[in-house]
């Protein structure tokens, strides 16, 4: 979409816009993936519903590198070119909230397919 037309559009209608696209990229995935990632972004749409402006700037600008980078992971066929996602910056992590860890342990441990109560350290580390 040209630059003009999405400095056209409200910001409710970027943001609708960027959740579908989202949601349509998801379907390149494989299905256990695609489900934790549609269940995950729809989750995180609704939490930011009502945040502040600056926040709302930086989860626009996160989650439209994430689509970009599904885009190229994907390719123009929709099928995964190789391995899917990538490391996460240890700076970046230290930067984030409280909740924001938990959330992202909690997310690790659904993508690793892991039961709350059957986790060990090594289940997380991968041994």
């Amino acid at each position: 979409m040209s630059r003009i037309v999405m400095n056209q559009l409200t910001h409710p209608q970027r943001v609708r816009l960027l959740y579908k696209t989202i949601l349509r990229l998801h379907r390149g995935l494989p299905a256990e993936l695609r489900a934790l990632g549609d269940n995950y972004v729809r989750d995180e749409f609704r939490r930011h519903l009502t945040c502040n402006p600056m926040e709302a700037q930086l989860f626009m600008t996160e989650w439209a590198r994430y689509a970009s980078t599904i885009t190229q992971q994907l390719g123009i066929r929709g099928k995964p070119k190789g391995e899917l996602g990538e490391q996460i910056d240890p700076d970046a992590v230290d930067m984030l909230k409280d909740d924001q860890v938990v959330q992202l342990y909690e997310l690790m441990l659904a993508a690793k397919g892991l039961g709350d109560d059957t986790s060990t350290v090594n289940d997380i580390r991968g041994k």
